[in-house]
């Protein structure tokens, strides 16, 4: 049976139906009602979440708590807004929360917490508006403020806040007077930020503030499942269609901070060099325009504000991450471009390195990503395979000794292209082995018995290399065919999501809904190596690991919240070849 279809029928069995919902059993989305239509979006994926992942874990109190507590974080990621008072008045929630939840999709929890953050909001504003106002920025003596405070303590009462406040206001403050700013500019500049996000949240559509509430909930599931709303599955519409005109990144919402998690090779920011992963996003500002603060801000706007016409500059600012996660924040300008996927195709150079008397001709393959039917180029859609086979070709033909294939900055792409690149190197069998939610074990594996490349092989991996990379890296490991050299390891990130558009959901199941519901990304499986081992949470370790900058062990998959357990399979049947002892 087709996954889609059998949730499709485990939501039907549990009782999701229109007569369960009260509503007519042929109900059409236009007779629903936007409170009915939540009350059904919030059943739906609460059942989803409980029956498709690994742990069949049902929303109970336990995880209800992670999902009062992830939802603070989602609006409030820095801790500095909600009042510890306000926390121990939503504690009320905790104990009706998962029954409210699964059984009748109440979200009046969501808008009562949404409700008074908005409140503490324009207390910030109007607080910093005074301040600006009396003008008393003093930098003569000893200060400190602390930029990431996302597992601080909140502020006590509404006192502390104010003092946080402070501090932060005199950070930004002192920011842009290093920018050379006039103290006059400066205070209509943080006044309007201030205002502006404000605005900007005060107008968030109920269907927005329900995106931040069920991707709250998705995460404490796994940090790979979200809610996409009908806004976001539009931008992912946009980003798979290639038709974007933006700076090439690919960012994500941690604790309600905008996150870059990686670049797309060839893109303005990747060309640019400036931007790295793991660098936070706070502020957006466009061409002569002042800066938005983007904090909290649902992903959705950040990329809205991001994105812009061709040739157009955009100013971010960016908290650095990586080795550099405790410098100030940094203006970064980026001049936007049509982000095409083929910039990111493999390529191949020689470097001919010195030996004695005789160079030794070494062949580097570089491969940014597993990309697959990219286009159509004299007939034949695009295939990063097909690509590496033609260079390798090349390469041979030059008389290289030696093969690296340069993973280090790879997050990954098509399993199935993942699959036929790695039998590039070896003769045929197992390449990944892949286990559903129910158990079941699907192997994937290489048939054709030609090798086109046999010859000496190495692997460049980095944090950054994750998922598909890892199933190739850690296959050729697994055969004893490639020295596998990097980071310590590689990402760690074992598991395949599904994104499953819940309208088609809904309507089999009777349920009615006035718009569009979005969809739901969910983890469907897990991926295991040859030899049994699952590239989740351990990556793919390094035989030599050379120092370098991205080998923090924050850039890894252990490093996200409620990530899935490592585990392992029995070995699939295949050849040790020795190569690398």
């Amino acid at each position: 049976m087709p996954r889609w279809t059998r949730l499709v029928s485990f939501v039907a069995a549990l009782g999701l139906t229109g007569v369960a919902c009260g509503v007519p059993a042929r109900a059409h989305s236009a007779t629903s009602n936007p409170p009915t239509t939540e009350a059904n979006i919030t059943r739906v994926t609460s059942s989803i979440l409980a029956h498709s992942q690994f742990s069949h874990h049902p929303l109970d109190n336990e995880l209800a708590g992670k999902f009062l507590d992830g939802y603070l974080d989602e609006l409030d990621g820095n801790r500095t807004i909600f009042l510890q008072s306000d926390v121990n008045e939503f504690a009320k929630y905790r104990a009706s929360l998962a029954r409210s939840t699964g059984d009748v999709g109440d979200t009046s929890a969501a808008r009562a917490i949404f409700s008074r953050y908005l409140e503490r909001l324009a207390q910030r504003a109007t607080y910093a508006k005074e301040l600006l106002r009396r003008d008393q920025f003093d930098f003569s003596g000893p200060g400190s403020y602390q930029l990431d405070r996302s597992h601080d303590a909140r502020p006590a009462d509404l006192a502390t806040a104010q003092r946080l406040w402070t501090q932060q206001l005199h950070a930004e403050y002192l920011d842009e007077k290093l920018a050379d700013d006039k103290a006059g500019a400066i205070d209509t500049t943080l006044a309007r930020r201030y205002a502006s996000q404000l605005q900007t949240m005060k107008a968030l559509h109920p269907n927005e503030v329900l995106e931040i509430y069920l991707n709250a909930l998705a995460h404490v599931y796994d940090p790979h499942s979200d809610y996409l709303g009908h806004e976001q599955m539009e931008n992912l519409s946009i980003a798979m269609n290639l038709s974007l005109f933006g700076i090439g990144a690919s960012l994500g919402s941690t604790d309600g901070h905008c996150k870059v998690i990686d670049l797309v090779p060839g893109g303005p920011a990747a060309r640019d060099g400036k931007l790295k992963p793991d660098d936070r996003i706070v502020a957006v500002a466009q061409q002569g325009q002042p800066p938005v603060d983007v904090t909290d801000m649902p992903l959705s706007r950040v990329v809205e504000l991001i994105r812009g016409p061709k040739g157009s500059s955009v100013t971010l600012t960016v908290m650095p991450g990586g080795i550099a996660g405790n410098a100030p924040p940094e203006r970064i300008s980026i001049v936007r471009d049509k982000v095409e996927l083929e910039d990111a195709q493999a390529s191949a150079r020689i470097v001919d390195v010195p030996d004695g008397k005789q160079a030794f001709r070494l062949g580097v393959l570089e491969v940014p990503t597993f990309y697959a039917d990219m286009g159509v180029h004299e007939g034949t859609a695009r295939s990063v395979t097909r690509d590496v086979a033609r260079l390798l070709g090349k390469l041979k033909a030059e008389g290289v000794q030696g093969v690296v294939l340069d993973l280090r900055n790879n997050g990954g792409g098509s399993l199935s292209e993942a699959i036929s690149l790695t039998g590039l190197f070896i003769a045929q069998g197992p390449v990944v082995q892949t286990r559903g939610s129910a158990g079941d074990v699907e192997v994937g594996a290489d048939t054709d018995p030609s090798q086109l490349y046999a010859g000496p092989l190495m692997v460049l991996t980095s944090r950054l290399s994750a998922s598909a990379s890892e199933i190739l890296s850690g296959a050729l490991q697994d055969y004893g065919r490639a020295l596998i050299v990097g980071d310590s390891s590689t990402f760690g990130k074992g598991t395949v999501q599904s994104i499953l558009p819940l309208a088609r959901i809904m309507d089999e199941n009777k349920l009615a809904h006035a718009y569009d519901p979005g969809a739901l990304k969910v983890t469907i499986s897990k991926f295991y190596r040859p030899d049994g081992a699952s590239t989740q949470l351990r990556g793919v370790v390094s035989d030599i690991v050379i120092p370098s900058e991205t080998d923090l062990d924050r850039l890894s998959e252990s490093a996200m919240k409620d990530p899935l357990p490592w585990d392992a399979l029995p070995a699939a049947p295949h050849e040790h070849l020795g190569r690398v002892d």
